[in-house]
């Protein structure tokens, strides 16, 4: 069963940008060696939690007399391993409904594991949160819309997602001093 939506997502069609939700996060890593070159590697890849429901089957699959409105929401979390390793989760709630019933919810946490080594620290902070999360998202996309073939619908196709907007959304709804 999937958990409830923890933003409040917007209405939007498949293509529409997502909403995100802001929540502080803190990143640090040793200062970048004289000379280096920044260098981003992917340690692991992998499904945190996935979900699909299909509570009104076999009739949410018959034809539809319109088109479902599909809601959205990603989220984007990131914390310290060790010195350059860092866990970044990329979670996508998508919930279809049409006249007040659920036709599908579906959730993915898809992680992976980074090593950042010889990043400043000024930019640090939104590689993981950009980059990082930009690299996670085919696989991410991907598995949503498995689940939901496989749930018997069309599959659910997203738009890539502007992360660098969403971190600059997210840094703006932060007090300051907050990273």
């Amino acid at each position: 069963m999937a958990k409830a939506i923890k933003t409040a997502p917007r209405k939007a069609s498949p293509k529409a940008a997502p909403e995100a939700k802001a929540a502080p996060v803190s990143i640090s890593a040793p200062p970048p060696a004289p000379g280096s070159q920044p260098a981003m590697r992917i340690l692991a890849q992998y499904v945190k939690d996935l979900s699909f429901e299909n509570p009104n089957a076999p009739n949410s699959l018959g034809p539809q007399t319109k088109q479902p409105d599909i809601n959205i929401a990603v989220n984007v979390n990131a914390r310290n391993l060790g010195p350059a390793d860092f866990e970044v989760e990329l979670h996508i709630d998508a919930k279809a409904t049409s006249e007040g019933k659920v036709i599908f919810a579906s959730e993915v946490l898809y992680g992976g594991v980074f090593r950042m080594e010889n990043f400043p620290e000024n930019v640090l902070h939104a590689a993981v949160l950009i980059e990082c999360p930009r690299m996670l998202f085919p696989f991410a996309r991907q598995i949503l819309a498995d689940a939901t073939r496989n749930g018997g619908f069309p599959p659910l196709l997203l738009d890539p997602i502007d992360f660098a907007g969403m971190y600059q959304k997210r840094m703006q709804q932060q007090p300051a001093g907050q990273a």
